[in-house]
């Protein structure tokens, strides 16, 4: 089969479109015809070798998989030859993609208990992009988040592939957005996506400027994943009783905070980790009754795939970018 292959660790010259054996599928798992895998930053990170992600060489990255069912294990009972599905990355402690083989190759092999069955009335493309950045958002504003109708959310990075998806998915579940980005260019795309209100980082004070959107009430949930940079000023915008939402922390780890906030105004901190196999079934429900449409930046065929990572390594790309081998 053809695959994109992370030969070495380092910039995109490390992945290359080759020639690549065949997996082939023990009795408990399934191969997959992929038709679509879209990319993340983990698959930058894993070509790069940061963060703990060494894998053995070469390796195929790409987590988020959609296709259909090529070959069968002999314990395989509930997935017929041809049906398609959607993939679940997450086999136990360990990700498809990232340390286990993943879909950036025109075959890939998964195990069955992790096939989702796809709707006939869902693209592969669409559905591809729903697992990593959406799954982890639905996770954190709807699970872990109770997000309900009328609330206020402010979004720091929703440019990004996952505040893009706290965006549709507020709007979805009927809130109002303030989202926070960095350039006028993106908060232009996020206004065309439903954010209500647009807040340029790089020019205000967010924080203020919430405050201010809100009558100086703040908002009912922050969601902040940016960490040190932010952190501050995203407690400071958060109302009394609100909720600051995190999922990670691109800027930094070490975050400071005026703590007296924190118990004057009960606020919850909430953490919330990656997804469960819920939050996808729940996202294609979404899609499927067009509650929800993921925003796809590009398609690119797997012979492109330096330019799909080009997109996303130097945050071009606004959405999800696609491979289709």
């Amino acid at each position: 089969m053809k695959a994109a292959l992370v030969v070495a660790r380092g910039g995109p010259d490390c992945r290359i479109v080759a020639e690549h054996p065949d997996p082939v599928a023990g009795p408990t798992d399934v191969l997959i015809r992929v038709r679509a895998c879209a990319l993340n930053h983990l698959d930058i990170f894993v070509r790069r070798g940061v963060a703990g992600k060494h894998v053995p060489l070469p390796h195929i990255s790409g987590g988020d998989i959609a296709g259909e069912v090529l070959s069968v294990g002999s314990e395989v009972t509930h997935l017929n030859l041809g049906e398609r599905v959607l993939v679940d990355p997450m086999v136990g402690h360990e990700a498809i993609g990232e340390d286990l083989p993943g879909g950036l190759a025109e075959i890939a092999v998964v195990p069955a208990k992790n096939c989702i069955k796809l709707p006939d009335d869902v693209d592969y493309q669409t559905a591809a992009a729903l697992p990593i950045a959406y799954g982890t958002a639905n996770r954190m504003l709807v699970t872990r988040g109770r997000v309900q109708a009328g609330e206020v959310i402010a979004v720091l990075g929703a440019s990004g592939g996952v505040g893009n998806a706290v965006v549709l998915i507020a709007k979805a579940l009927g809130c109002k957005v303030i989202a926070c980005g960095s350039t006028d260019a993106k908060l232009e795309r996020l206004a065309d996506i439903g954010a209500d209100v647009l807040v340029n980082t790089t020019t205000e004070d967010f924080s203020a400027r919430i405050w201010a959107e809100t009558g100086r009430q703040g908002a009912d949930v922050v969601v902040d994943y940016t960490g040190a940079d932010t952190w501050a000023g995203s407690i400071r915008a958060t109302r009394p009783g609100g909720r600051v939402l995190t999922c990670g922390a691109t800027s930094g780890y070490d975050v400071t905070m005026h703590q007296p906030f924190v118990w004057v105004r009960e606020l919850d901190i909430i953490g919330s980790n990656g997804w469960r196999r819920s939050d996808l079934e729940y996202l294609l429900d979404m899609v499927r009754t067009k509650k929800l449409r993921p925003v796809i930046d590009s398609v690119l065929p797997l012979d492109e795939v330096q330019e799909a990572e080009r997109r996303l390594e130097e945050r071009l790309a606004f959405g999800k970018v696609v491979v289709t081998p």
